[in-house]
């Protein structure tokens, strides 16, 4: 299935320089789906010089021809979403309709970016001199280094490329090793696009050697990575050395707010669709259930009914729900953080192993606990997986105190047929972003991210793009 990928280096797929190769794994089945190329280090040179010498091209690119570019990206997109959507399935897992879901959105953030690359406004500020002018105007930061994780590999490479394309920056993608091909495919539609050679380039192979390499080169003035805040703060202190910007998208730890006056049948159905995509592998997923007592009863029984009603399997086959854990890792992880939560004394109400019948893949039953208390582990631990730890609450400053001592913050959910609660939970929430009354958080239009030890820097919005500009102003005598 790799073999005609590679390393893109150069406009160019091409082998790595020793020919080394590495195993991909389909989690649904265990099987072997190729072998994609193993980049070395005089291939990390190789497309750094490569990037260098595309950012000359790109950067003197007019935004409407880029803009153009990047418009036609999205259109391809759309019109081999069945291809990509079913690269994520195999890789990753997750139901070929949800990778359909992050094809489309994928294919949104390009359209998003066409249009923003010719809105990199300048502006002219007054002078306190007379014969004095004040121009402000943005250039590209330089090449970027994009490093993408495996749980959304095409959407969140594509964050990444159509902003640093967008702003007139050439690009190198590293994928994750787990979930390299829909990445690779992306980037062969970007040559199909018309980017120039050097423009975007992508190294297939060892996530920390690769990155550790880009990072310590001066070639790279921008690191973007979404991933563990384990793996953030070391990015962190390497580019550090280098000063380079950074924008990062690290762990999540989601509270889900459920408050006395909130639609019980709406509530569930929302936690039910932001929970369970691609089986809780995701940043933002809901972690910890806050249900105020009076209706933690009902919408407990209500989420345990709908969840029973899932369906676990291979994500290719029709009417699949909840797909395998993307790892063998993830799935151990998963096991040991259920065991550690009932040593703790929790009850499961609904899961807690693994699902009769599947005799391969990495599956794991939706795993509901109640008699959860906040200094459990799985309340500090990013659960990253389909377990959802349910606790009540009596008042509102008493579940925004809760839900804000962690660490991480970067998504939240507020339930409430109350304006005011709305507004006040929203406002006091320490998360980067908030649903409310919707499962849906990220869109290519709103700026996303986190704050505290979930990062800094946001994708998608108009804001995204100024991450990858610098600015810079003339003080400009017009007197000689």
């Amino acid at each position: 299935m790799y073999e005609k990928f590679g390393q893109f280096i150069n406009g160019k797929w091409q082998q790595a320089e020793k020919k080394e190769t590495y195993e991909v794994i389909n989690p649904a089945n265990e099987e072997v789906l190729g072998h994609a190329s193993k980049a070395t280090p005089v291939d990390v040179d190789k497309a750094l010089k490569s990037a260098e010498k595309g950012l000359e091209v790109w950067k003197k690119t007019s935004p409407w021809k880029r803009s153009s570019i990047i418009r036609k990206i999205a259109d391809l997109i759309r019109e081999k979403q069945d291809v990509l959507a079913k690269w994520i399935t195999l890789e990753v897992g997750k139901p070929f309709k949800e990778g359909k879901a992050e094809v489309g959105a994928t294919a949104d953030i390009f359209e998003w970016n066409s249009e923003e690359t010719k809105r990199i406004y300048g502006e002219v500020i007054e002078s306190r001199f007379e014969d004095t002018r004040i121009h402000v105007y943005y250039q590209p930061v330089g090449v970027v280094a994009a490093l993408v994780p495996w749980n959304f590999p095409l959407v969140l490479a594509g964050r990444k490329i159509s902003t640093a394309l967008a702003a007139g920056c050439s690009v190198i993608c590293k994928p994750d090793v787990i979930a390299p091909g829909g990445v690779m495919e992306l980037v062969d539609i970007c040559k199909e696009a018309g980017v120039p050679p050097g423009v975007v380039n992508l190294l297939s192979g060892d996530p920390p050697s690769i990155a550790s390499q880009l990072i310590s080169s001066d070639i790279i003035k921008k690191v973007s990575i979404t991933g563990s805040t384990r793996v953030g703060k070391l990015i962190l202190k390497q580019a550090a050395e280098k000063v380079q910007r950074v924008t990062m998208e690290l762990s999540g730890h989601a509270p889900f707010i459920v408050f006395d006056d909130a639609n019980i049948e709406k509530a569930t159905d929302m936690a039910i669709a932001s929970k369970f995509r691609n089986n809780g592998q995701v940043c933002i997923s809901p972690s910890k259930f806050y249900i105020q007592s009076k209706k933690k009863k009902d919408f407990v029984n209500l989420f345990l009914e709908k969840t029973k009603k899932l369906k676990i399997g291979n994500g290719m086959d029709d009417d699949v729900n909840l797909g395998p854990m993307t790892t063998k890792k993830r799935l151990n992880e998963i096991e040991e953080l259920v065991e550690k939560t009932k040593e703790e004394g929790a009850k499961v109400l609904l899961g807690g192993k693994k699902p009769s019948g599947f005799n391969k893949g990495f599956y794991y039953e939706p795993t509901i606990f109640d008699e959860v208390k906040d200094n459990f582990t799985i309340m500090k631990q990013e659960p990253f997986g389909p377990l959802c730890p349910m606790l009540s609450f009596e008042t509102f400053d008493e579940v925004i105190k809760r839900a804000n001592n962690h660490e991480l913050g970067l998504a939240s959910y507020i339930c409430t047929n109350s304006m005011e609660l709305a507004n006040k939970a929203s406002e006091q929430i320490e998360t980067g972003t908030v649903a409310v009354n919707t499962p849906l958080v990220a869109q290519a239009e709103a700026p996303f991210g986190g704050i505290k030890q979930t990062g800094y820097g946001r994708e998608g919005g108009s804001m995204a793009i100024k991450d990858y500009l610098n600015i810079k102003y003339t003080h400009l005598g017009i007197k000689g």
